[in-house]
């Protein structure tokens, strides 16, 4: 039998979506493709949760820790890495399955990405020098002089996309709005079955995100961010670490809040993330099959999906 599609698990974080996953994993030949921009982080995980290598084994699992902490890596690279992999996956015979929370990466992949161009160090540096002498908010105050659309939607505090729109203009010499009006690359063509895991109450995905970063704690969690920290070339403003509960631990290591505040405030970043994952899987535009966290069907429920466009 052959596969010529790919199965996609989407969520919230503290969902279940790499269980879900890795069981489905061991039920047919497939390669499993993370789509997670903290797990390509090397050297953080615990506090990304990363499946175990006990968890993955027998399971060919793909970009997870491929990039150093210190690395930017954009959705466009995930889009051509992933289609690559989907590619290479195919050709083995066996059925790719996409799992993550990372709905910016999904929706690059299925509905295409402007064609922008590849950061340049140098532009990268001229630009980190300007925040270093003048401060991020100048920076978006001059975004809102070369691109006040992409300006209206990115604030001053994400200083990732605030940083790649004024990129784009200084290499494109034009802005990151206009280039996505003229360059959309082709949505996805390949057949796609998609899952959402979703809280049929949002109380009950709150107290999973608070077991499981109290259990992050106690497994080593803040040992984790004291090891990045001594390696010298990390801060808190990179993606790595804006990852949620690692800029809240490092202000705990800094002696800027206590233990406590680090856990409430590690929990609540948590709760913000999954608030936005679930917006993202609201208004989604693609057709879209609803699980529910913790029903004891949904591993079925994928699977007679998988016979049903697979006969």
């Amino acid at each position: 039998m052959t596969y010529p599609f790919i199965v996609c698990i989407m969520g919230p974080t503290a969902s279940g979506k790499t269980s879900l996953a890795i069981e489905l994993a061991h039920r047919f030949p497939s390669e499993v493709i993370s789509v997670d921009s903290a797990l390509i982080y090397r050297g953080m995980d615990i506090g990304t949760a990363k499946p175990s290598l006990e968890e993955r084994q027998g399971i060919p699992h793909h970009l997870i820790d491929i990039a150093d902490p210190s690395e930017i890596y954009s959705a466009a690279t995930f889009r051509n890495d992933a289609l690559r992999l989907i590619k290479e996956i195919h050709s083995r015979g066996r059925l790719p399955i996409l799992v993550g929370g990372t709905m910016l990466y999904f929706n690059a992949l299925i509905g295409g990405i402007s064609n922008l161009p590849s950061s340049e160090p140098a532009v990268r540096a001229e630009i980190m020098d300007f925040i270093n002498e003048n401060g991020i908010e100048s920076l978006h105050e001059y975004l809102c002089e070369i691109d006040p659309v992409a300006a209206a939607r990115i604030k001053p505090g994400d200083s990732q996309r605030l940083i790649r729109a004024v990129e784009i203009y200084k290499i494109a010499g034009k802005n990151m709005t206009e280039l996505t009006a003229e360059n959309k690359q082709q949505a996805l063509e390949i057949p796609t079955l998609q899952f959402a895991i979703m809280p049929q109450e949002r109380e009950m995905l709150r107290q999973r995100i608070a077991q499981r970063f109290h259990q992050m704690v106690d497994a080593g969690f803040v040992d984790e961010v004291k090891t990045l920290m001594a390696r010298g070339d990390l801060n808190p403003e990179l993606p790595s670490m804006r990852c949620v509960g690692y800029r809240q631990c490092w202000s705990y290591l800094k002696g800027e809040i206590d233990f406590d505040e680090m856990v409430y405030r590690g929990i609540v970043a948590t709760c913000q993330l999954a608030k936005r994952q679930i917006t993202w899987l609201r208004g989604w535009k693609f057709p879209l099959n609803h699980l529910e966290i913790g029903k004891q069907d949904n591993l079925q429920n994928v699977l007679d999906a998988i016979d049903s466009r697979s006969s």
